[in-house]
């Protein structure tokens, strides 16, 4: 195999080599393998505008043979790491989803607060945390909550990008991530420099970050248990097994009584009955039975 493709810049309305059904099928079977993914791969147009220039790159004659790299050649597991960052898009902001932010906020931590009183000691988990926005929120509004002055708190992102994860590493954003922050939350808890906002330094003390594929279910033991998990807008990208063992994971990762946080638009339908479905004022939520094993 030869390295660096020659010739004009990629052009992915016109990309010099094609991609056949039977290589799409294949590049869906790793994928999925993988990571789960299924939601947007039936589309060849959209696999041949993400994957063209890397095939150009790594001068690859055909998609058959990229298939074969990333299944057989030393360099293929790191090459699947790439291949998901190119088909993924990692867009969220700073105190998204309000409403549940809310429920949370008002409901869920007072109940965790009498529930963990004794160990005094609270685990967030935000899987799918992208660039970190979601980890910091959640950050804040423990610290404004007031009702854990003396607890020790954690809040842990995960998400399957490094790129993503270092990014939030450093904590630093744009005016996009503030598009519905409070103005009172962007000026007490974070600091321009350059034209960028930086987290509060005891708020990024509370938070750390790491690249977990959540298929990788094993690899959850190393979180601890939790208390709450995020995963909110992932789930709908994923197969229907793939949900099932993550899910199934999840519940055996939470305290009894710990909370499992969706997006608005995802449900465990169809995927597990373990969980109870708790009405809260201002949004559906799903928890651990107390009692349970964790």
């Amino acid at each position: 195999m030869r390295q660096g493709g020659s010739g004009p810049p990629y052009d992915p309305l016109h990309p010099r080599i094609r991609m056949n059904e039977e290589e799409a099928r294949l590049l869906q079977e790793i994928i999925h393998e993988y990571c789960g993914l299924s939601h947007g791969l039936d589309s060849t147009f959209f696999l041949e505008r993400r994957l063209g220039p890397r095939i150009e790159t790594l001068g690859l004659s055909s998609y058959r043979e990229y298939y074969h790299y990333l299944r057989y050649d030393p360099a293929g597991e790191r090459e699947l790491e790439d291949l998901v960052e190119r088909i993924t898009t990692h867009e969220t902001y700073l105190f998204r989803e309000e409403y549940q932010l809310d429920a949370f906020r008002e409901e869920v931590l007072v109940e965790l607060s009498r529930e963990a009183v004794r160990r005094k000691r609270l685990l967030v988990w935000s899987a799918g945390c992208s660039t970190g926005e979601e980890v910091y929120t959640i950050a804040i509004l423990l610290r404004e909550s007031g009702l854990f002055d003396d607890w020790t708190l954690r809040v842990v992102g995960s998400d399957i990008s490094r790129q993503v994860v270092s990014h939030a590493r450093r904590g630093g954003y744009g005016l996009s991530s503030f598009r519905t922050t409070n103005d009172y939350f962007q000026s007490k808890y974070f600091r321009e420099q350059e034209g960028r906002f930086f987290v509060r330094e005891d708020i990024r003390a509370m938070c750390s970050f790491g690249q977990l594929n959540l298929l990788s279910t094993e690899r959850f033991d190393v979180l601890g248990h939790c208390d709450v998990i995020f995963c909110r807008n992932v789930l709908m990208y994923l197969s229907q097994d793939a949900r099932h063992r993550i899910v199934e994971a999840f519940y055996d990762t939470l305290n009894p009584g710990g909370y499992l946080l969706l997006g608005h638009s995802e449900s465990l339908l169809n995927v597990t009955t373990r969980f109870d479905l708790v009405h809260l004022s201002k949004d559906l939520v799903y928890r651990k039975p107390l009692g349970q094993e964790p």
